[in-house]
């Protein structure tokens, strides 16, 4: 975070989400006697209007299980908000989640007006930045979301995949696991999203290089419903290199070869490589080692 005032205090919440909260007692403005009406406190939880708040822009889960919004909105009927949610303020009433959108979509669920929230002071990229990560620490996000959600916190926030990696509490092999699955085909990337393959699966796939067997194995997956084992074991089969039986073993050297070859080294006085192949074919290689030792060579062969 840009720290351009040196004397502000700081909360001792060490690296991560802390980080990046701002301590607001420095910037708070003298509320209204209109504020003071709707005890509205920057830097603390408040009860706001649920019709005030407006989703994070920033979100980055994109699919919310209705059947579990249901039943955590049964559970708020019953246990209320045990969590506050929080949000940044936009406006005297206006708010912008920064996290907590399934307790935010199930309390309108169960029919609740206000909502207990933590009231913070960010701007769009502090917003960014604790949306992710507070999502990817603290909520089930499925292996393609963080992954997004990694090569967001890269590229919008220019974090490198070190810094990333202290963040969110991750070695850099394991960012670099989930980053590498943004690589895989749009289907594959959906079956990962939708749950129809594991992490598993999709990394297994990451290893095969051609694109269509990718989706053939994939397509076997879905049908067969192969265990990550045995995708791996298909994965290996297909990046071991095929032998090919057109290819033929080097001959071993006969013994008038190998008699050949000594007589030739010893008329030229330089070592005399023979090749020869099953067919009768080969070559003849003299080295040399200098411009007259080339010329010494000729003059033997009547060049």
């Amino acid at each position: 975070m840009n720290d351009k005032k040196p004397n502000l205090k700081r909360n001792a919440l060490g690296r991560g989400l802390g980080a990046l909260l701002q301590d607001s007692d420095n910037i708070k403005e003298k509320p209204s006697g209109e504020d003071l009406a709707h005890q509205v406190v920057v830097n603390a939880i408040n009860e706001i209007s649920l019709d005030n708040i407006e989703v994070n822009p920033y979100q980055p889960r994109t699919h919310f299980d209705q059947h579990s919004l249901q039943e955590l909105s049964e559970s708020i009927k019953v246990q209320g908000i045990i969590q506050p949610i929080t949000v940044r303020r936009l406006s005297k009433d206006k708010y912008q989640l920064i996290s907590g959108e399934r307790r935010y979509q199930a309390s309108k669920l169960a029919g609740l007006d206000r909502i207990p929230a933590f009231i913070r002071t960010a701007d769009d990229q502090q917003m960014l930045e604790m949306a992710l990560i507070e999502n990817i620490q603290r909520e089930n996000l499925n292996a393609l979301e963080i992954a997004l959600s990694y090569q967001r916190l890269i590229t919008e926030c220019s974090l490198k995949q070190e810094e990333l990696g202290d963040r969110v509490s991750k070695n850099r092999t394991t960012v670099n696991n989930y980053l590498r699955l943004l690589k895989l085909p749009p289907d594959i990337q959906a079956a990962l999203r939708d749950n129809k393959i594991s992490m598993g699966h999709a990394r297994a796939l990451i290893t095969i290089e051609n694109i269509d067997l990718q989706l053939d194995i994939f397509k076997k997956i879905l049908e067969l419903d192969l265990s990550v084992r045995k995708v791996e074991e298909l994965a290996r089969e297909v990046a071991a290199p095929k032998k090919d039986n057109r290819q033929e073993k080097p001959s071993t050297l006969n013994s008038e070869i190998v008699s050949l070859q000594s007589k030739l080294s010893s008329h030229f006085g330089t070592k005399i490589n023979i090749k020869s192949d099953n067919h009768n074919k080969g070559e003849i290689k003299i080295p040399f080692t200098s411009t007259e030792d080339l010329n010494r060579i000729l003059e033997l062969l009547n060049i």
